[in-house]
């Protein structure tokens, strides 16, 4: 309890960390209740209320098929949220498990592994999953596993760099003394000391795979019809972005909110260690 005060106040005293609670909080309560009640189907077409703007009906609008836009924005918000918690566990998880053996272990199986991280970092996660994508095809499979893959070389060196900062430290040596075997001096000694590094790359991770979502689906190349992504709506909705603007703005300022939260909660982590 006096823990949870205590991180309470400094949450309070940390407006990085504020900010992005709200800002964060806000997105997910708008996801969750979409889990259990849309104002209309997201696939629910209406020839009628085609391009309409903001009303008490519709309150951000509809697309140009006559669907409700904040129905899809509810729904593409889940869609790009999961899209982004599935690829950073797959970054974070065989990105960790290569930044850790390579650290730990060190000689020329760390060379070898390293030079080949390297080569993959040189390129743009997105142009790295764009490559990926074009060989295995689209769809938000193809999508996660692509990006989840790009994301492994990022993980990978920032866990390597703390395993070698820790691997020398006296806990280390006193732990080797009696006898710890390899596997759980890196599993029980090393990486959950490095925890608050890694729950900042993780958040910064999120953004940057929200963003990388959004792009590869508005290159469309991601989510296909009828599921509807932020990315792909904002692709669709780019011709109509004078003629009816909320179609554009509203999942284009999700996007942005999601992005916020998530740098503003790494940020927040990375001052507390």
């Amino acid at each position: 309890m006096k823990n949870l005060n205590r991180n309470f106040k400094k949450i309070k005293k940390d407006p990085y960390m504020l900010f992005g609670l709200i800002i964060t909080g806000i997105i997910l309560l708008m996801i969750i209740v979409g889990l259990f009640w849309m104002p209309y189907e997201p696939t629910k077409m209406s020839a009628s209320e085609k391009l309409q703007g903001i009303s008490f009906k519709h309150i951000m609008g509809t697309d140009n098929m006559g669907r409700d836009v904040f129905s899809r924005v509810m729904y593409g918000s889940r869609v790009t949220l999961l899209i982004a918690i599935g690829t950073v566990t797959i970054g974070a998880v065989l990105g960790t498990a290569i930044g850790a053996l390579t650290g730990y272990f060190g000689g020329v199986f760390d060379e070898v592994i390293m030079r080949v991280i390297d080569a993959l970092f040189a390129f743009p996660s997105i142009l790295l999953a764009l490559v990926i994508v074009s060989v295995f095809g689209t769809g938000w499979v193809q999508l996660l596993m692509s990006l989840g893959i790009a994301f492994i070389p990022s993980f990978a060196r920032i866990v390597r760099g703390e395993v070698l900062r820790c691997r020398n430290m006296d806990y280390v040596a006193s732990a080797k003394l009696q006898g710890v075997s390899d596997v759980r001096m890196i599993f029980v000694h090393i990486l959950p000391n490095i925890k608050g590094v890694m729950a900042s790359s993780i958040l910064i991770g999120f953004n940057n795979a929200v963003l990388a979502e959004a792009g590869l689906s508005y290159l469309g190349v991601g989510s296909q019809p009828p599921y509807a992504s932020l990315g792909k709506m904002l692709s669709d909705a780019q011709q109509y972005m004078f003629t009816t603007p909320s179609y554009c703005l509203c999942p284009g300022v999700v996007i942005v909110l999601m992005v916020l939260g998530f740098s503003f909660l790494g940020e927040g982590l990375r001052r507390w260690e």
